[in-house]
Formats: structure tokens, sequence, C-alpha cells
């Protein structure tokens, strides 16, 4: 779209999320802005466990009760009351790490200079999907064994046996074939829509205000979308790496269920 003055307005596109190489192109170790973003999330998150957990203290300082209070979180909201303690404290150091590497790759989405989330790309919420998928049937098979587990699984208790081959076939799909792919794709479209609709109001921001050189109505309006929207993201960011973890901690309960 452009203007009479041939001012041109650019608004997202799929290609955002192909941004070009930074360092290393063309190899199997290329950098590119959304790579980076993921190296300062992970980086970020390790500096502050480090400076958290440096000197514990019996009454902690305002980091360490930070961190004490996430933990905490993650432990008794999530772990303990869908798993129970023992499970939960079995598993418990995969929740934790779910919940805090998603919710620190999603917020480099509204930090300015990155502004990209790190999970936005195929690749990460891949790794975390599959990795949940396989602690989901490594859970169930340690449990019962691998025949008891397939057939907990795939056949509900009280089914008619003349239902058992159909049932059976859709427990398949909706067990070991819906789980991993919804994990996957819900993470990723709702962290990638939320992108796009945070770089449409910041470029119609710059759009009316910067390059017509007056800071309109218009441009007061998409700016206050944007400021309103940022803040509605870091609540989706929050929820998505909650939701997450809330998921894979229910996918290892049924496993480990007697029955399902």
């Amino acid at each position: 779209m452009a203007d009479e003055g041939g001012i041109t307005f650019h608004p997202p596109s799929i290609d955002d999320f192909f941004p070009a190489a930074l360092l290393f192109e063309g190899t199997p170790f290329e950098i590119t802005r959304i790579t980076l973003a993921q190296f300062l999330a992970t980086l970020a998150l390790v500096l502050l466990l480090v400076l958290a957990t440096k000197r514990m203290r019996v009454v902690p300082g305002r980091m360490q009760s930070v961190m004490e209070l996430g933990f905490g979180f993650v432990r008794e909201q999530i772990a303990f009351q869908i798993l129970g303690e023992k499970d939960g404290r079995r598993f418990l150091p995969l929740l934790t790490t779910f919940f805090f590497t998603i919710l620190f790759m999603n917020v480099t989405g509204i930090i300015p200079g990155i502004n990209i989330p790190g999970t936005s790309v195929a690749g990460a919420p891949l790794v975390f999907a599959l990795v949940a998928y396989v602690v989901f049937i490594y859970a169930g098979i340690r449990k019962h064994g691998g025949l008891r587990f397939l057939k907990n699984s795939l056949v509900p208790s009280g089914v008619p046996a003349y239902l058992i081959p159909i049932i059976a076939v859709v427990e398949l799909i909706s067990t070991f074939i819906a789980r991993p792919v919804s994990l996957f794709l819900r993470l990723l479209l709702n962290v990638l829509v939320g992108h796009m609709m945070l770089v449409l109001f910041f470029s119609a921001t710059h759009f009316f205000a910067l390059n017509l050189n007056a800071f309109t109505p218009l441009a007061a309006g998409t700016f206050a979308l944007s400021l309103a929207f940022t803040l509605f993201e870091l609540f989706v960011y929050i929820l998505q790496a909650y939701v997450f973890t809330v998921l894979t901690a229910v996918y290892i309960q049924l496993a480990v269920a007697e029955e399902h």
C-alpha cells in the first residue's frame, strides 16, 4: 500500500520467519536472528539461575525469592497437582525445564532489538514436543511394560469386544499421533500469529507517524494498540509455557495410570 507520495507500507509476512544469515551462511551452523534469540534466551535463563542460586540463604533475597516462587509454582501447581508427589518429583526437572525455557524463548518476541520469539520457527517447538512424547512413552513402558502400556493406551477398560478394532485405531491416532502434533502446533502457531500482529501494529505506527512526518490520530491509535497487544502477548507467552507444561504432565499421568 502506498500514499500519494509513493511511501510504501510493508505488512508482516511469512518471510519474517526466514531472516538472513548473520554468521556461517550456508553451513549447518548458520546463525540467524531467530537463532540468536534462542541463544540469548538460553544464556539469560542460565545466568539468572546461577545468580539466584549462587548464595542460597535461609532468608532469601529478591532474586532468590523470585526463582523460588517460579519453581514452587511449577512444583505445586503442575507437577504435584497433576502427577502427585511421588511421580511429580520424578518429572519435576523436565517440567521445570519446559516451563522456563519456553517462557524465556517466547519473551524474546517483545524484547527491543530482538523482536522475534525463539519459538516462532518449527525447530524449537518440534524439539519440545518430541522430548515430551519420548518421556510420555518412557514413563508408560517403565510403569507397565511395553505390552500392557500399549493395551492400556489403545483399549480402554469396559469396551465391548466388537468395538475394540475401531476404538484401538481411534486411540492410536489420538494418543500417539495427535498428542505430539497438537503440542507442536499449539505452541508454534500461537507465537507465530502473535508476532505477526505485533509487527502489523508497529509497522502501521511507523507508516502513519514517521513516514508521514506527523503523529496523526491513526498513528496514536496504532501505537496504543501496539502497547496493549505487547502486554497481551506477554500474557500469551506465559500462558503457552504453562499450557505446554501442563499438557506434558497430563500425558505423563495418563501413561502411568493403571487404566485409561
